[in-house]
């Protein structure tokens, strides 16, 4: 059985930059964001802003709010998904079939690391240890397809495949991706639909129609829903899209399915 959600905007804020947001990652009000584009990749670092002007110390964004941090990729990189393990952030990029390790604090570069297959979302899968403590076991990584990569936190090295099924069906166009409550949850891209899925599995086990976060931009084919960060508050995520205006943070709400498997199935360009 499937479980149906809507979505609940609980709160809006300033999305700083306006980025082509790739990835987004939160943690307590400090929030990364990797934005995409041939040279225009950046890695991103800004605290919630609480009111709509977003003004704070920092560097003013171009679109509105302010960022803390920020640090270019060379022009020929197209960066993607980001996850933190430990004290660093792993950022992918498209077909360069190249990721990056920063520092998560300082955003200087730690290491550079090859890859197979292209990037799009990442996601650090949280577990806890022998003692209680919290561990990344694995970290998990999409390429647009309906396939989700298991790979080594260190090394990126691939472990395995998960093919991803909602109802017998193939999900395909798995974007963005975070970690919460045992599952993946994607971005489904060209929808406003979020999907929650079983890692061990590949299936579908939650289905998000998310329309009432989205923005409206009729003219700019792009500037689609991606950007899905867990906040520390089950159930309730922060979601952005490319070039958007504002960042919403969501709350989700049973509801009855009416159709949102197939609009899950139908990806970007059917």
């Amino acid at each position: 059985m499937v479980r149906t959600y809507g979505v609940q905007v609980i709160r809006r804020v300033a999305h700083p930059g306006r980025g082509f947001t790739q990835g987004l990652l939160s943690e307590g009000g400090t929030v990364w964001e990797s934005v995409g584009n041939y040279r225009q990749s950046e890695l991103r670092r800004y605290a919630l802003a609480d009111d709509k002007s977003g003004r704070r110390s920092g560097t003013r964004g171009d679109g509105g709010g302010t960022l803390d941090a920020r640090v270019k990729l060379p022009p020929e990189f197209f960066a993607e998904g980001i996850c933190r393990v430990g004290d660093s952030i792993w950022q992918l990029t498209w077909k360069e079939l190249v990721a990056f390790r920063w520092d998560a604090v300082s955003l200087t570069l730690r290491d550079k690391v090859r890859f197979n297959r292209e990037g799009w979302g990442i996601c650090a899968v949280a577990a806890l240890g022998p003692s209680g403590e919290p561990t990344t076991p694995e970290v998990v990584t999409s390429n647009g397809t309906d396939e989700l990569v298991r790979r080594d936190p260190d090394t990126l090295e691939q472990r395995g495949i998960v093919h991803v099924r909602c109802q017998g069906a193939r999900v395909q166009w798995l974007n963005d991706l975070t970690w919460a409550d045992g599952l993946v949850w994607a971005n489904v891209a060209g929808t406003d639909c979020l999907a929650g899925i079983d890692l061990t599995s590949g299936e579908v086990t939650d289905i998000v129609d998310a329309g009432a976060a989205a923005e409206r931009h009729g003219r700019d084919p792009q500037a689609i829903m991606n950007g899905i960060a867990a906040t520390a508050t089950p159930r309730e995520f922060l979601l952005t899209g490319k070039t958007w205006r504002s960042i919403r943070q969501v709350r989700l709400v049973p509801r009855r399915g009416g159709g949102r498997a197939e609009r899950l199935l139908r990806g970007w360009h059917a």
